[in-house]
């Protein structure tokens, strides 16, 4: 039984985000926030999503808005700063008045900002791959998550490489580590023994990588197909392809599939250590449909550049701010809790060709692709599935988490719900 005093709670947390929701309404402008870093280590990576959310606003704009009005930007700069990260969000949704926040890269800044969205019933479209193990009323995942991108990607090494022999290979944070505990776990189900397993963290930005190399040529040299399964992010993985390559590995004795290396990686660097490794994503810009091709050329003409590239991220982007459209326009409202309700079901086109739809745990439905990394730094798409897979909250692998199920609709509205128990122990 709630107690009195949760009961209020409750109803004033409803309150304000009734609030926040009509204020951003009674405005002039529907306000949309904007939280990435425009500075710091992640800027490379995180100006081009707040590009694309520019571009997206404006041609939403240019179709008469939203509701009868039009959208406006509101852009801060974390700065690469894990707790600015919730500084930001908080200045955005209680000063700002924003409907809807879209933004963070790193999963150490979602789970920044995650109490601040809980508390202050607030929305926030978060577009990068990540490890899983979440499932919030206030987040709506729009990047992959393991069983659509890292799942797959071992599948395909297993069953079209014959691969016998695994090194997880991963920065030192959340992301890698719990990535690779899925992934460690899952290929044993699948039969292979400790000994066939190598894992290895580096810290961001890693630069001597010789006697690690080392280590994974040796551990390849018995007779064994080998492949390196990477979680490497950011600039470290110039150095690691570069001396990869040095030490005589290649794709076709020791391929590395990559869960972080895309377009906007390879853009501007030297890709002849890289080529014939791969990449799991759910979109490549080499990906062959009009809807595609209509996107390339929008960002390109926005950016005023035809050498930029486009990516997964980018995609993710697209998806989650056309469901946020569709939503609000469902709902009639910007109300969180409104657009909560409304947005469980929402389909809208993907860039691949076909439609994603956001589903009851708050993830979406995407393809699953492997590309190969050609000279030009584009990918060529060497494996896809036949249709969309639906994002799993919670992996089937891990003891604490195969029990548990993500569902927004009543009667669980709960993200995590114990089929064995049945309890919710999480926010509801």
């Amino acid at each position: 039984m709630k107690s009195k005093f949760t009961t209020f709670s409750i109803a004033c947390a409803l309150t304000f985000g009734s609030l926040v929701g009509n204020q951003a309404m009674a405005a002039d402008t529907i306000k949309v926030g904007v939280l990435h870093s425009l500075s710091g280590t992640m800027a490379i990576s995180e100006t081009t999503l707040k590009d694309t959310m520019l571009m997206l606003i404006k041609e939403q704009n240019k179709k008469g808005g939203l509701l009868g009005k039009q959208l406006e930007a509101v852009v801060v700069d974390p700065a690469s700063d894990w707790p600015l990260f919730a500084e930001k969000a908080r200045e955005l949704i209680e000063k700002e008045k924003v409907a809807s926040v879209f933004g963070c890269w790193t999963s150490v800044s979602r789970k920044s900002v995650l109490p601040v969205f809980e508390e202050l019933n607030s929305l926030l479209f978060y577009p990068v791959q990540y490890e899983g193990e979440e499932s919030s009323k206030n987040v709506f995942y729009t990047g992959a998550a393991p069983n659509q991108q890292a799942i797959p990607a071992v599948d395909y090494l297993m069953n079209d490489l014959q691969v016998k022999r695994w090194v997880l290979a991963g920065t030192d944070y959340v992301y890698p580590r719990t990535t690779n505990k899925i992934l460690e776990a899952y290929l044993k189900t699948k039969g292979v023994a400790d000994e066939d397993i190598m894992i290895n963290y580096t810290p961001f930005g890693h630069s001597d990588w010789q006697s690690i190399v080392s280590d994974v040529k040796k551990f390849g040299s018995t007779g064994k197909k080998t492949a390196v399964v990477s979680t490497i992010n950011g600039d470290a993985n110039v150095p690691f392809y570069k001396e990869l390559g040095n030490q005589g590995i290649t794709a076709d004795n020791i391929p590395v599939i990559a869960f972080s290396v895309g377009e906007e990686e390879l853009s501007g660097i030297d890709t002849k250590p890289l080529v014939g490794h791969l990449a799991a994503w759910n979109y490549f810009m080499s990906v062959d449909s009009e809807t595609n091709d209509a996107f390339i050329e929008s960002w390109q003409k926005f950016i005023k550049s035809e050498k930029r590239v486009t990516n997964d991220p980018m995609e993710a982007t697209y998806i989650g701010f056309n469901m946020w459209i569709k939503a609000v326009e469902k709902a009639g409202t910007t109300d969180p809790a409104s657009v909560q309700d409304a947005i469980i079901g929402v389909t809208v086109p993907n860039l691949s060709g076909g439609y994603s739809a956001m589903m009851p745990n708050h993830h979406i439905t995407k393809p699953v692709l492997i590309g190969e990394i050609q000279d030009d730094g584009q990918f060529e798409i060497v494996w896809q599935t036949a249709g969309t897979e639906a994002g799993d909250a919670w992996s089937d692998y891990l003891p604490g988490s195969k029990d548990l199920i993500s569902d927004w609709r009543a009667p669980f509205s709960c993200g995590n719900y114990n089929v064995k128990t049945g309890k919710c122990s999480g926010q509801k």
